[in-house]
């Protein structure tokens, strides 16, 4: 897949594909730096896990993706949106999905949220603010529809499905071709979901190997490059029902859009929930849309992209003070 973009956003250029194939080499050989060890599970639901990240005070629950590895909430020592929030006077939490195996090739988007993650926010002392990235945000959404919760704010989280329109067939041609073999295995391989993120953007995602072809290997641009890509190209699989109902609900039906995504029986509606809502929506997100967002009526754009906003140098103004002035109005 990889090889087809290039070719095909190169071919004018025989030396921009040269630049390209020498920032993916470089990237390949690249040294990596050793990651901390995991903060402790705490809360224990099936594979997932709630780690306790400390702080006092009102508990706050971050749900990242099913798709990445939940540390891009945990970046580096400089960029962990959690821990931060954890000094702010709050009691942060992180929901980690673990790895699923043969017995989890049945649970689609909504068994996640009712087998899985729902019995972690109970399991709190009182009921928490949840937080949701991506993916997560959606989640954290069908969450709030079943079980009692301080606030929900969603970072980045996809609602209105439509809103991907021209890739819509994209990613539709993407899973019937894979969905035999995830059928089979009972398990879609992260990889699947990272080509078709490529397709989302190919002439980007060429562009950025490109330049780090020229990045000094011992800079620490190149050593963020690295560190970032590397979360990217990581994940555990999906389940065959959590990716069937990815690329069937939502993607090609919107049935969270369209109000028809169920949780226990319980239609997913955001804007008729109880508790505070807040959404933050990248006005430059190739992965996540502003076209998807939820349409809250506290809604706050920001000017930076699906991970900028989360760890970029302007995420602490941007996203990461905004969100704990909310988190504090709630008491």
């Amino acid at each position: 897949m990889f090889l087809s973009m290039l070719r095909s956003e190169t071919a004018a250029s025989p030396d921009r594909m040269a630049r390209a194939l020498a920032g993916l080499r470089a990237y390949q050989v690249a040294p990596r730096e050793r990651r901390a060890d995991p903060v402790p599970a705490i809360h224990r639901s099936g594979r997932v896990s709630l780690r306790d990240y400390g702080g006092s005070g009102r508990p706050v629950v971050f749900v990242p993706s099913l798709i990445n590895p939940p540390d891009i909430l945990d970046h580096t020592a400089g960029s962990s949106l959690l821990r931060w929030i954890a000094a702010q006077g709050f009691h942060a939490w992180l929901v980690d999905w673990g790895s699923p195996g043969d017995e989890d090739r049945d649970l689609d988007l909504a068994a996640h949220v009712e087998r899985l993650l729902v019995p972690l926010l109970q399991a709190l002392p009182e009921p928490p603010v949840v937080v949701g990235y991506c993916l997560g945000g959606t989640l954290a959404l069908g969450a709030a529809a079943v079980t009692p919760v301080a606030g929900v704010a969603t970072i980045a989280a996809p609602w209105h499905f439509a809103g991907y329109a021209d890739s819509r067939p994209t990613l539709a041609a993407t899973w019937a071709a894979v969905k035999p073999a995830a059928a089979l295995l009972g398990l879609l391989p992260m990889e699947v979901l990272q080509a078709g993120f490529w397709q989302l953007d190919p002439t980007r995602t060429i562009a950025k190997y490109e330049a780090f072809a020229d990045l000094a290997p011992d800079s620490d641009a190149a050593r963020a490059f690295v560190r970032l890509e590397d979360w990217a190209n990581a994940g555990a699989p999906l389940p065959y029902a959590a990716a069937a109902g990815l690329f069937e609900d939502c993607i090609t039906d919107d049935l969270p859009g369209k109000r028809r995504w169920t949780i226990a029986g319980t239609a997913v509606d955001p804007h008729a929930f109880a508790c505070p809502t807040v959404e933050f929506v990248s006005l430059s997100d190739r992965i996540v849309p502003a076209a998807t967002a939820i349409g809250l009526a506290d809604r706050r754009d920001l000017g930076a992209g699906h991970v900028g906003m989360v760890i970029g140098r302007s995420a602490r103004a941007r996203l990461w003070e905004p969100l704990a002035n909310w988190i504090a109005a709630l008491d």
